[in-house]
């Protein structure tokens, strides 16, 4: 294996637990030493920008956000890379919105917001630990770039959407109640092309972890892609080497198993 220079890291059930809602100091202490000793450390997520607060105070190299439709430097003010959903699929939904009304959070550069509020929107945002979307006119939000949108739809609704919906988006998911959508083509895989590029390094030396459904293209993308042992079967059955869960000190035991330690 080719010396790792870049490591991808997902961050819920990746990087910070669904249980504590934090990153473990084994965790922290992996970074630190994957830094220390020349490694370059990324973030690659679903979420955007504004909501990667629980990663404050940790130094990383650059982020990718969006599931790979905004990628942004360490200082979050370079735009690397910026995908925003079309204008025409956006008011395509919006139109089939005010007919088959369903939550749908919309997603800006600057904040998420959501068409209303329910049980399953509460559910989310306990999940994982975050702020209920502000509520907002979807035709108001449309008019800013939408880089990401998620409606909380079962896979059959999500099928019709790509379909005959939103025909230039496609979704991933990482838990069963809400979908991300971003644009066709689109996918944490583009993320990390993009950050190599602007980084000046290979993909024969990169490393990514992921637990969700979302993560499946870097961790067949990139050279070695580890699950977390909470992932789903599915999604380990698409990395090279699964460690144990976040919880269990999963990352530092798969850097220590591959000699980042």
């Amino acid at each position: 294996m080719k010396r790792i220079k870049a490591v991808f890291f997902d961050i819920d059930g990746t990087l910070v637990s669904f249980r504590t809602h934090r990153v473990p100091p084994s965790t922290l202490a992996a970074l630190d030493a994957l830094r220390a000793g020349g490694v370059k450390v990324f973030v690659a997520t679903g979420r955007m920008l504004p909501m990667i607060d629980v990663l404050d105070g940790i130094p990383f190299d650059g982020y990718i956000t969006y599931n790979g439709a905004y990628c942004v430097d360490a200082g979050r003010r370079n735009v690397i890379y910026a995908c925003p959903v079309p204008q025409e699929d956006l008011e395509a939904l919006v139109h089939h919105l005010e007919k088959d009304p369903f939550p749908v959070a919309f997603m800006p550069e600057d904040a998420i917001t959501v068409n209303y509020v329910d049980d399953v929107v509460r559910e989310v945002a306990r999940h994982i630990n975050v702020s209920l979307p502000r509520v907002e006119d979807p035709r108001e939000t449309i008019r800013r770039n939408v880089f990401q949108f998620c409606p909380y739809v079962d896979d059959e609704k999500m099928q019709y959407l790509e379909r005959h919906v939103t025909p230039h988006c496609t979704a991933s998911r990482w838990m069963p109640l809400f979908a991300d959508v971003n644009v066709r083509g689109v996918s944490k895989q583009t993320g990390i092309d993009r950050m190599l590029e602007y980084c000046g390094l290979d993909l024969d030396e990169t490393m990514a972890f992921g637990d969700g459904g979302n993560d499946i293209p870097m961790l067949r993308h990139a050279a070695v892609g580890v699950a977390m042992g909470n992932a789903a079967d599915h999604v380990k059955a698409a990395a090279d080497y699964t460690t144990a869960p976040v919880d269990d000190n999963g990352i530092e035991q798969a850097l220590l198993h591959f000699g980042l330690l």
